[in-house]
């Protein structure tokens, strides 16, 4: 699979709707070194360091948090805007 900041910016965004799990989102960004190719060159560094950051999220060292996410998102070219859910 082709990895791009569209797809980075997915998964984030999948995580932080709750969509994915941290051992979910972890498990893909290190899988992403094994099985897939980042693309296109010019955002390999980058997607490198984002993957690598997210990989890590499950420790102590590499805390994913908001202010983390939104700064990944932003270098990925999105936008965060949060919307409150309204429940029944």
């Amino acid at each position: 699979m082709v990895i791009t900041r569209t797809v980075v910016a997915e998964r984030l965004l999948e995580y932080l709707n709750r969509h994915l799990t941290l051992a979910q989102l972890v498990d893909w960004a290190e899988h992403t070194f094994i099985d897939d190719s980042l693309e296109p060159e010019r955002d390999v560094d980058m997607l490198n360091d984002i993957l690598g950051y997210l990989a890590a999220a499950d420790t102590e060292q590499f805390p994913l948090t908001w202010e983390k996410c939104v700064v990944f998102l932003d270098q990925l070219g999105v936008a965060v805007q949060v919307h409150p859910r309204r429940t029944a």
